[in-house]
């Protein structure tokens, strides 16, 4: 969602937070701000409705504000519409208190309502101008130090929160504090960094702390000094984020999700490498012992987007090898329906960022119940990481474009050696098979590769979609679960609506949709059900539409029915996932750009989902 910069150091504020604003457009963001002090001057405030650009204009690239000590912020609206009196950063009636803010405050109203009998006034429509405002009313009445004040403010705000302040008192200074939403902080020369999302400072520093869910800290140039809700000063460890700078840069790509489309068969590779050694899949560092593994009773898998079709290709997997009974549960609805959950189960939380709203408060759900928790995350120190029960961290690297593609990528892995490893201990499968299992696995980043090196057909392919208005994807079993993840694809970056429907389920009512020349891609994958599904294909195209057909090489038949086929290399059919899966992601990236539309930052989207 929104994301947040702060500095604080010798060097000039202005331009090193337009720059990791830069890093954090992938977020999502209708208008843009900065606020930089100079000394003991008030703090300059520059905001501007649209993108960063505007805000680099207004500023000559951040040359024309003068001033070592900054906060920036880009907003996605939540409270009143997007424009530059609602962009942040907010200020006080008298400018005392400045401040930005993700996240969402439930009883701003009420809050509100109480500042304005107070005598405060208000310009914006924003829930952040009450918090901003509240945080001044408390330091002005009890006269105490910023984490006072924050303190008393804090205990009275509902809703989720990631604040950077400054106040006029304390020039050199920013405080922040945090529930639910990420916060990062590094240090480095004698300068200190704020950002929502580890890409905003990783071009200055990769020695980083993670402040604490209800936790405060005071940022000084080099030094920073956290404290809990009570004020009191705690403790905390630096770390070393593991990534490095290019990483999240271009390097020569056109489009972020195109460098990370092939970034995948290295990401692939890397995640199976940190748990798969001499031949053996190892989950030590995942910390689930044999004895664990062998009690589960029930897996629950619970997430968010493509994530969540990460865990319905899982449930096909798991089930089918280990024998285990798996259920796929949408983040967003599972703590709502108040779950009925085993004590022996384990519920696995997928999610790239480790901070998804949902996917987090389903753990939190899922603790409070008494059930052990295993996160399969990609961010080091992030929310879900740090309070589950145990962590399988995916190994993708940075990813910025909204579209996942190699954190899905490497979701999926993860989700394959869980459950050969299951299998396994359980007794399910032999040592031949587990052995041939793990062998097949090892070879996914090369057939990856020659997937992604044939891409030319498909890109000739996506230019004659521009002007389709529907598009369904259809599939069974393990094909249908790659179906879900290729549809979304292909609607949240090139705008086409497109749907996904298991093929059996055509005839009940869904098929009454096509028309003349509608775009249908079957994905044939699972030899048991090829037939079944070409049928339910060929149903579709005596009706008038276009047939597209995904399949393994050697089914060449599809060309008898389909108007254009794509063929990946043969792989077992519980891994066809990772392979069927590039094509579809392929196709909706060339239907993007040759659509002109803006591929790795889609309208009305963001990376991170941290506010429900």
């Amino acid at each position: 969602m929104c994301g947040i910069v702060g500095f604080t150091g010798e060097h000039q504020a202005a331009p090193i937070l337009l720059d990791g604003l830069s890093k954090l457009e992938y977020r999502g963001y209708d208008s843009a701000g900065i606020a930089v002090r100079d000394g003991s001057a008030d703090a300059e405030i520059i905001k501007a409705k649209g993108r960063l650009k505007v805000l680099a204009e207004k500023t000559n690239d951040g040359e024309s504000v003068k001033g070592t000590c900054g906060i920036g912020h880009t907003r996605w609206a939540t409270h009143g519409e997007p424009s530059e009196n609602n962009a942040h950063p907010h200020a006080s009636d008298d400018g005392n208190v400045v401040a930005v803010h993700n996240g969402i405050i439930e009883n701003y109203q009420e809050l509100k309502d109480k500042l304005v009998r107070k005598g405060y006034t208000f310009y914006s429509e924003t829930d952040t101008e009450v918090a901003v405002k509240l945080i001044d009313y408390y330091y002005k009445k009890y006269e105490g130090t910023p984490v006072d004040a924050i303190n008393h403010a804090l205990v009275r705000i509902r809703g989720s929160y990631a604040l950077a302040i400054m106040f006029r008192d304390y020039p050199e200074e920013i405080y922040v504090a945090r529930k639910d939403s990420p916060m990062i902080l590094g240090v480095a020369n004698g300068e200190s960094y704020i950002g929502s999302d580890v890409p905003a400072i990783l071009k200055y520093t990769r020695d980083v702390y993670y402040i604490g869910n209800q936790e405060m800290a005071r940022v000084r140039k080099g030094e920073i000094t956290f404290y809990n809700l009570d004020g009191e000063e705690i403790e905390k460890e630096l770390k070393t984020v593991e990534w490095d700078a290019e990483a999240a840069e271009k390097s020569g790509y056109e489009h972020f999700m195109i460098k990370e489309i092939h970034e995948q068969p290295k990401a692939v590779s890397d995640t199976l490498n940190s748990v798969i050694k001499d031949g053996m899949i190892d989950l030590s560092e995942v910390g689930l012992s044999e004895e664990e593994i062998k009690e589960i009773s029930q897996i629950y898998i619970v997430a968010c987007g493509s994530a969540y079709h990460v865990g319905v290709a899982a449930q096909y997997v798991m089930e089918d090898l280990a024998r285990i009974p798996v259920r796929v549960e949408l983040a967003s609805e599972f703590r709502y329906r108040n779950p009925i959950l085993d004590p022996k189960g384990l519920v696995v939380i997928i999610s790239q960022s480790g901070e998804t709203a949902d996917s987090l408060a389903a753990l939190r759900e899922s603790k409070k119940q008494g059930v052990k928790t295993l996160g399969i995350v990609n961010v080091i120190g992030s929310s879900i990481a740090r309070e589950a029960d145990n962590v399988y961290y995916t190994l993708a690297g940075p990813e910025i474009a909204v579209a996942t593609t190699k954190a899905y990528s490497t979701q999926l892995i993860a989700a394959y050696t869980l459950a050969i490893q299951f299998a396994k201990i359980r007794g399910q499968i032999t040592e031949e098979q587990y052995a041939g299992y793990i062998e097949e696995l090892q070879s996914i980043p090369e057939k990856i590769q020659r997937i992604i090196e044939d891409k030319e057909r498909l890109q000739w392919f996506a230019s004659k979609q521009v002007n389709a208005k529907d598009i369904f994807f259809i599939g069974r079993g393990i094909d249908y679960a790659i179906s879900l993840e290729g549809s979304l694809k292909m609607k949240e970056i090139s705008y086409i609506h497109s749907e996904a429907y298991a093929a059996g389920e055509l005839k009940h009512g869904t098929i009454s949709l096509i028309e003349e020349g509608t775009l249908v891609i079957g994905v044939l994958t699972q030899p048991e059900l090829y037939e079944k599904t070409l049928s339910n294909m060929v149903e579709c195209k005596s009706r008038g539409a276009y047939l597209m057909g995904l399949t393994t090489f050697g089914h060449y038949n599809i060309e008898e029915n389909a108007d254009f086929s794509v063929y990946i290399p043969k792989t077992d059919p519980h891994f066809a996932t990772s392979l069927a899966v590039i094509p579809l992601q392929l196709l909706g990236y060339y239907v993007s750009v040759a659509k002109g539309l803006d591929v790795d930052k889609p309208r009305n989207l963001a990376k991170s989902v941290t506010v429900e």
